[in-house]
């Protein structure tokens, strides 16, 4: 722990104390966490039980062993309530911004309902903006992180899957053009430029480096660590990368990422990626006490893969949602002006010079453009008419359309009472956010 700081944050009374974590609750926290996300009663999640001792124990490049919170009984030093705040890079149109990303959030059955969550987000948040940050993200159990100021904005986990008879086979006498093997420590400058360029292809990604693709490589407990690997093809090229779990899940055989570098054929690929990933699921069928059934990519709502093999992948499973947290929305919507203004120029309202008053009900902002630029965004407080400003947005509404998860039409068509009363605001906003998925795969 870092000397700077105290490991008591609050005494909170009724015998609790609040306060940061250090290696030393490694086995502690390993147990809580591994029994709390359980899915099964009364049995301990190894795999998370395994993450948790990896980020108090094993170097992470962008997570401290004094990251988590802890609320414990100081009779006993038993653990009631934990969470924690992995801090890392998210661009914007390839513009970075800060995020935090609390995870790891759980409290025990009996000790749930008291505030324990709040009191320790209200804490993580500020080390979030202590840190800079201008968001905060996170995944998990539908409406509950509403409750914190959070909003379901950015794609998350959509998937494509096929079956056996989907898997599509080589002619009489054909060999396979491709090979696959494991990836080196060699290969990282490949794989973070690889990946790099193939997630510029989404608005909202999560920056990885060098340092972070080493730490998924071998800086983890094999428990949690994807199989990564690159694509060669007959000369020796590399083309590509992939990643994919190191288990059957529910009978299926899952690929969580696969790019190409640019110039190389999708539609050439993918197949031969199918055939691995196929034989890798029966490999698994082999070693573990279950069948593969079927073999699934995980690469979110929209990738090139899907349109290459669209016939060979039939099943489709909308994706769920990331929660996102904007304390600061003029702030965050200054340090992302270059983009908006870029999209601004592309549309028909380029060189745009007015005003916009965006309603919230209980707030709103006041947005000033001249000849295309952002002059100014800043709070403006609605007056007592219902209808006052020129676009409304309910709630928090408005952080779906500014992560491009939902278009101004969506969200017209699930609220009526979001609204705008004149054709220039409308035309203003659609250039501004367009729906555009994203395939955020954040640090954990």
């Amino acid at each position: 722990m870092s000397p700077t700081l105290k490991p008591i944050i609050k005494e909170l009374g009724a015998g609790l104390i609040l306060r940061r974590s250090s290696p030393e609750d490694a086995e502690a926290l390993a147990a809580f966490c591994g029994e709390i996300h359980s899915e099964e009663a009364g049995k301990s999640d190894p795999i998370i039980s395994a993450w948790t001792r990896d980020l108090l124990t094993r170097p992470h490049p962008r997570f401290h062993p004094d990251d988590f919170t802890v609320i414990e009984k100081t009779s006993t030093g038993r653990i009631v309530s934990t969470s924690n705040l992995i801090s890392q890079t998210w661009t914007y149109e390839g513009i970075p911004f800060g995020v935090g990303r609390p995870e790891l959030v759980g409290t025990l059955p009996e000790y749930r309902n008291r505030g324990l969550i709040r009191l320790q987000f209200e804490e993580i948040h500020r080390w979030s903006e202590e840190r800079g940050e201008l968001v905060q993200a996170i995944t998990g159990i539908p409406y509950y992180y509403r409750l914190f100021g959070y909003e379901m904005a950015i794609d998350l986990d959509g998937c494509r899957a096929g079956f056996a008879p989907h898997v599509p086979q080589l002619r009489p006498g054909q060999s396979e053009a491709y090979t696959f093997r494991a990836a080196t420590d060699a290969d990282l400058p490949f794989i973070a430029s690889t990946y790099g360029q193939g997630h510029n292809r989404y608005p909202i990604a999560c920056v990885r480096d060098q340092a972070i693709w080493h730490y998924e490589l071998s800086g983890r407990d094999p428990m949690v660590t994807q199989v990564l690997e690159v694509i060669e093809d007959r000369r020796g090229r590399t083309v590509g990368i992939l990643r994919y779990l190191p288990q059957l899940m529910k009978n299926t055989v899952s690929l969580t990422m696969f790019e190409l570098v640019p110039g190389v054929s999708w539609l050439e690929i993918t197949p031969a990626v199918i055939r691995y990933l196929w034989k890798v699921g029966q490999a698994y069928s082999s070693t573990q006490d279950s069948n593969c059934m079927a073999f699934r990519f995980a690469l979110g709502e929209a990738h090139p893969a899907y349109e290459a093999c669209r016939e060979r992948l039939p099943q489709v499973q909308p994706s769920y949602a990331w929660y996102v947290r904007v304390p600061d929305l003029p702030r965050f919507i200054k340090a992302i002006a270059p983009a908006l203004e870029q999209r601004l120029a592309g549309s028909i309202a380029c060189g745009y010079s007015g005003e916009v008053r965006m309603s919230f009900y209980r707030s709103g902002l006041r947005w000033r453009f001249e000849q295309g630029r952002l002059a100014e965004v800043e709070p403006w407080m609605p007056g007592e008419r219902e209808l006052e400003g020129d676009i409304a947005f309910p709630g928090l509404t408005f952080l779906q359309l500014l992560f491009g998860y939902r278009s101004l039409a969506n969200l017209r068509a699930a609220f009526p009472d979001c609204w705008y009363n004149s054709g220039e605001a409308r035309v203003l906003m659609e250039a501004l956010f367009p729906r555009k998925p994203s395939q955020v795969i954040g640090l954990s």
